[in-house]
């Protein structure tokens, strides 16, 4: 099995109050991995990254769809080191891109409980 197939395994058991759906994304080029829904925030898009440095690799359509469409949508990586998962917004696309270091962190790294009320509250929080 890929890593991301089990990181996507990973977020769906640890984000019980998400109803996700994962998307085939080959036919649509740069959207996000996964569809998520909440009854109190709505719609929102999370692709999957494991890292294996300080930077991830994205084509050229992930880059343009994160850099279109910032608002209500993010990027999960599974680091490196420490093995857990860190959650950005797609507004640091650039950052990711270049040096995972310099991206502002959305959630705590590892804390399922934050990266779930982060992504459901991510409206209510920002004002977006």
């Amino acid at each position: 099995m890929k890593p991301e197939s089990k990181f996507w395994k990973e977020v769906k058991k640890n984000t019980p109050k998400i109803s996700w759906t994962r998307l085939e994304s080959w036919i649509s080029l740069g959207v996000p991995d996964l569809l998520g829904y909440h009854e109190s925030c709505g719609f929102f898009m999370v692709e999957l990254k494991v890292a294996t440095g300080n930077k991830i690799r994205l084509s050229p359509h992930q880059i343009m769809f994160h850099t279109i469409h910032s608002k209500r949508n993010f990027i999960l990586i599974k680091a490196d080191a420490p093995r857990s998962a860190i959650l950005y917004e797609s507004s640091e696309i650039n950052n990711l891109r270049t040096d995972i270091r310099k991206a502002k962190i959305c959630a705590q790294a590892g804390n399922w409980a934050a990266i779930q009320e982060a992504l459901i509250n991510y409206g209510k929080l920002t004002n977006s």
